[in-house]
């Protein structure tokens, strides 16, 4: 009883805590065993609460590090400089079980971030709607939402069977809607992938409405805090996994102008920065992140063994794969994203992400960027008329010409409509090297997944293409089934 009640209290519970505001992100005080209402009784308790959600999306094991890291070792870019199953070796190789810690720590992380969601937003219709408002209570029960769908969307992509397969009648996940604070009965059966995805677009859309249109011009807090335009991208995104071109192409018009440059009208104004550079480095908030997980030099050091930059730059435990996508002929030398790339030791390494350990691994953690946002419109409008799509081919323009002026694509340069989507994809093979996008892009095609190294390439059909389940949640959830 013992261990349930520990794993109860901390793997599944994700309890909430009362939170001060330091810097861009709360320090927890104290963990509660219940929802205790007096944590919403102040305005300054209810707005750590909220800062306490994206704590739980930046935490080391999810949006901190470590889903980017396992969405690009499981796929073909990067090879292993070390066998060390704690820096994720087991994932690059193919050889999780349902105990590995992977498997149960981010799935740990990202329930428990889940349920942090649950837990305020049923706190705020029970107390903190009275405090603080009708009106800014729809602003932080919105961010919630967004926190929500972000995890769940994130979930799917390791846990559950693409959508394509099926059209999301496979076993997706247990949709987890009401918040945990207690010991208890969580068995809970596993809804549809489709189910899901109705879930995740329900909590954007209903962020969309309530979300402020902005921070003001505060440019921090628009980009490490959702406004109405991350619900936007987010679903973007998230109408591409699911193959739903048309959704994009709506959705991303709300924010892309009809024209170069391509920019958002209303909201947050949103653009592409002129120099791909600047994205990466201090302050960190530009016009193109749209949603990022802040660090902070000196209070917020992102753990050694969970960094974007002690992975692929700091430790260098994986370099980068001269057969993956740095060895193709059209990413040319001249292109800025090369920049990205320095030898050591005779190996090629990623520094997208270059701040080191002295300086604790400050590097802010991109979640979306709007560069994602014009190549999903532009894949959905040439998959969505099968045509080399004039506007397509201006929005890969966009992206490919900020770091490389010497490419100018035209109808011309594609045979036909496939070549123009498979552009698409060697763009943002190029554009997100090391952010997380490459096994989720895959994926959602249904392709192989290729080999690298003396590691075979993974088709479609093989158990290998997507995770176990948890093996402590298929301990304790007796309706839970593995994959």
């Amino acid at each position: 009883m013992k261990k349930k009640l520990i794993y109860i209290v901390c793997v599944s519970l994700g309890l909430l805590t009362s939170c001060k505001k330091e810097l861009l992100t709360p320090e927890s005080q104290t963990a509660v065993a219940t929802l205790d209402y007096a944590q919403f009784s102040t305005v300054g308790r209810i707005q750590g609460q909220v800062l306490g959600l994206y704590a739980g999306l930046r935490a080391g094991d999810f949006y901190g590090s470590r889903y980017l890291i396992y969405n690009e070792l499981r796929a073909d870019n990067f090879l292993a400089q070390s066998s060390n199953s704690v820096t994720a070796y087991q994932t690059y190789n193919y050889t999780l079980g349902n105990g590995a810690q992977e498997v149960t720590d981010f799935w740990s992380s990202a329930y428990n971030t889940i349920n942090r969601c649950n837990l305020f937003i049923e706190g705020m219709a029970a107390k903190g709607t009275s405090v603080i408002g009708a009106d800014i209570s729809k602003n932080y029960v919105a961010e919630a939402k967004l926190v929500r769908a972000i995890s769940y969307y994130s979930l799917l992509q390791l846990y559950a069977r693409p959508y394509w397969d099926g059209q999301g009648s496979k076993p997706g996940l247990p949709l987890r809607l009401t918040g945990n604070s207690v010991a208890g009965n969580y068995d809970l059966a596993r809804s549809t992938v489709a189910q899901v995805y109705t879930q995740i677009l329900k909590d954007l859309n209903e962020a969309e409405t309530d979300l402020p249109l902005t921070y003001g011009t505060t440019a921090v807090t628009n980009v490490t805090r959702a406004h109405r335009n991350t619900a936007i991208a987010f679903k973007t995104r998230v109408y591409l996994t699911m193959q739903r071109y048309v959704d994009v192409i709506t959705e991303a018009n709300k924010i892309v102008s009809a024209t170069a440059p391509y920019v958002a009208s209303t909201g947050v104004a949103l653009a592409l920065q002129a120099d791909i550079t600047n994205v990466f480095k201090t302050p960190y908030t530009t016009s193109e992140s749209i949603l990022s997980m802040p660090f902070v030099t000196g209070t917020e050091a992102g753990g050694g063994q969970s960094a974007l930059g002690s992975y692929f730059f700091g430790v260098k435990l994986y370099s980068l794969n001269p057969a993956g996508i740095i060895g193709d002929a059209g990413y040319k030398s001249t292109d800025k994203r090369r920049s990205f790339i320095t030898l050591s030791g005779g190996l090629p390494y990623m520094s997208k992400f270059p701040t080191l350990a002295a300086a604790g691994y400050a590097d802010y953690a991109p979640v979306i960027r709007y560069a994602e946002v014009l190549l999903n419109l532009g894949e959905a409008r040439a998959r969505s008329t099968n045509t080399l799509d004039a506007q397509s081919i201006s929005l890969l323009n966009a992206v490919r010409g900020r770091s490389d002026a010497t490419t100018v694509f035209t109808a011309a340069s594609f045979a036909n409509p496939q070549a123009l989507f498979d552009a698409f994809m060697t763009e943002r093979n190029i554009e997100f090297l090391g952010e997380g996008l490459r096994s989720p892009d895959l994926l959602r095609l249904g392709l192989t997944i290729p080999g690298k190294g003396n590691v075979a390439a993974v088709p479609s059909t093989s158990s290998q293409y997507i995770w176990p389940i948890s093996g402590t949640e298929l301990l304790y959830n007796k309706l839970m089934t593995d994959n």
